[in-house]
C-alpha cells in the first residue's frame, strides 16, 4: 500500500487544463478530498508535494491548474503575466475556479460532498474566491495570500469555514488590507480565523523563496506552525 498519484485532465474556455491528484491507497472508499490552489508560477513540484503530504494524512489531494496543461513560469516577469489576467477579470477566474471543483467532485476517490481547498501566495485569493462564490466546499485555507475582495460577491453569505495564515511584514498584503478583509468576512457572516505570524514574510512556506528586500522569504517556524494549524482546521471542517 502506497500514496498512488495521476493526473486528471479537463478543458475550460477551450484551454486544457491538467490536476494532478494523490491519495492513498490503504483506505478504501472514497474521502475527503482538499483542493490545492498554486501560486503565481502556475501548479508545479510545490503543489504536487502538498496534494501528496495531504494524501499522507489521509485525504485526496488534488493539485489543481489554472494556467493551461505544462504551462509554468520560471521567471517573476512570466508568471506575473500569467496571474493578472485573472486579477483583472475575477468571475473568470471564478469560473475556472468553479470547474475545478467540479472535476475534482468527479473523480472516484474523492467524497464529492465533503471538499475543503487550500492555497498559496495567488492561490491563497483563489481558495477565498471559492468561500465568496459560494462553491462547494466545506472550508478554505489560505496560506500567505492575498486578500483583496473581487468586487463581484459583495452582500454574498459565506457559509464556508475560512482560515488565513497570514506573514504579518508581508508587504504585498499591507495591515490596512486585512482590516479591510477581516470586516469583508464579518459583513458575510464568515466563520473565519486569521493567524497573523511575526517577523514573516511573503511566500514564507516556500523553502525556495530568498529574497527579503523583494518582501518574500522562507520561515520554518511559520511554515510548520501554519501547516499543523490546517490539520487542526480539516479534522474540524469534516468532522
Amino acid at each position: 500500500m502506497a500514496i498512488q498519484t495521476r493526473t486528471v485532465e479537463y478543458t475550460h474556455e477551450g484551454e486544457v487544463l491538467e490536476a494532478f491528484m494523490a491519495w492513498d491507497d490503504a483506505r478504501a472508499g472514497p474521502r475527503p478530498g482538499v483542493l490545492v490552489c498554486h501560486a503565481f508560477r502556475g501548479r508545479d513540484t510545490f503543489e504536487c508535494d502538498k496534494a501528496q503530504d495531504l494524501a499522507r494524512l489521509g485525504y485526496v489531494g488534488f493539485a489543481l491548474d489554472l494556467y493551461g496543461k505544462g504551462i509554468v513560469a520560471t521567471e517573476i516577469p512570466a508568471a506575473s503575466a500569467l496571474m493578472q489576467p485573472f486579477m483583472e477579470d475575477r468571475p473568470r477566474l471564478q469560473s475556472r475556479l468553479q470547474l475545478c471543483v467540479e472535476t475534482a467532485q468527479a473523480q472516484a476517490e474523492i467524497d464529492s460532498s465533503q471538499l475543503a481547498a487550500i492555497g498559496f501566495c495567488f492561490g491563497g485569493l483563489c481558495v477565498l474566491d471559492l468561500a465568496r462564490m459560494g462553491a462547494a466546499v466545506q472550508g478554505v485555507c489560505s496560506f500567505h495570500g492575498l486578500l483583496s475582495a473581487p468586487g463581484n460577491t459583495a452582500g454574498n453569505s459565506i457559509s464556508a469555514r475560512v482560515l488565513v495564515e497570514h506573514g504579518w511584514d508581508d508587504p504585498m498584503v499591507p495591515p490596512q488590507q486585512v482590516v479591510d478583509f477581516a470586516a469583508e468576512m464579518t459583513a458575510a457572516d464568515a466563520d473565519w480565523e486569521l493567524h497573523a505570524h511575526g517577523h514573516t514574510l511573503h511566500a514564507f512556506t516556500n523553502p525556495a523563496a530568498n529574497n527579503p528586500e523583494g518582501g518574500t522569504a522562507y520561515r520554518e517556524e511559520a511554515d510548520r506552525r501554519s501547516w499543523q494549524s490546517m490539520q487542526n482546521f480539516l479534522v474540524e471542517v469534516f468532522s
